[in-house]
């Protein structure tokens, strides 16, 4: 099965009353509607390469692996924040399990948008 597959039913699972709607499949990601009006994009390559952004309103944000960023303490995960700051990721982990990343960024999505990084 593939990871997109899976993760789109353990979020269907866990977070299901949260979901403003389905969660949609793309050729190469997941698309997942809060029901607080966040709309967060999935693309997991591998485990430990992914890419989850998200916007609600007129703020976009997201995480990622691409190992550009040394100087960050969570090197190769990063934040790239509402202002387009890169931070610290302060959510995921590459060495954690997909669903277990994509629950702690939906339980956070779920609470602040914007992660109080304002």
């Amino acid at each position: 099965m593939s990871l997109h597959i899976e993760l789109a039913e353990h979020i269907d699972r866990t977070f299901g009353a949260r979901l403003s709607r389905p969660v949609e499949h793309k050729q190469d990601a997941l698309v997942v509607y809060l029901e607080n009006g966040v709309t967060l994009i999935v693309r997991y390559a591998a485990a430990d390469a992914y890419s989850l952004r998200w916007s609600c309103g007129d703020a976009e944000l997201g995480i990622d692996t691409a190992p550009l960023h040394r100087e960050l303490a969570t090197f190769p995960n990063h934040l790239h924040d509402a202002d387009g700051r890169l931070r610290p990721d302060p959510l995921t982990r590459p060495d954690d399990t997909p669903a277990d990343n994509v629950s702690r960024v939906i339980e956070a999505l779920i609470t602040d948008p914007a992660l109080d990084l304002r």
